[in-house]
């Protein structure tokens, strides 16, 4: 694998580039926190060859929602319960949008 191709990875959100120690360090919480999310299975962490746990960038972004959930006193199982419905809804909201607009683009023009 070419310099390139290292650094093209590291702009992919799905890639998993950071250690454990790194992520929690990163958002500012403890690894057992990440543990707990990955138990709950909110997020599922690659792993390594040698076995360790790596993040995406986008799986941060989920861990760091758990936090602020976790931060203002919800159970840190209600909070992953939270963010799978908050993920499901935008997902309906994106279906639904695209609906509109092929029902809109399919509809005959209005009569003046």
């Amino acid at each position: 694998m070419t310099a390139d191709d290292m650094l093209g990875r590291l702009d992919d959100d799905d890639y998993p580039a950071f250690t454990m120690g790194r992520a929690a360090e990163m958002l500012g919480t403890t690894q057992s926190f990440l543990r707990a999310i990955g138990e709950a299975r909110l997020i599922t962490p690659l792993r390594s060859e040698g076995g360790h746990r790596r993040y995406s960038r986008y799986q941060l972004r989920i861990a760091a929602r758990a936090r602020e959930l976790v931060d203002q006193g919800t159970p840190i199982e209600a909070a992953c319960r939270i963010i799978v419905l908050e993920d499901q809804i935008e997902e309906a909201q994106r279906i639904n949008a695209e609906y509109r607009r092929a029902a809109e683009a399919a509809a005959p023009p209005a009569a003046a």
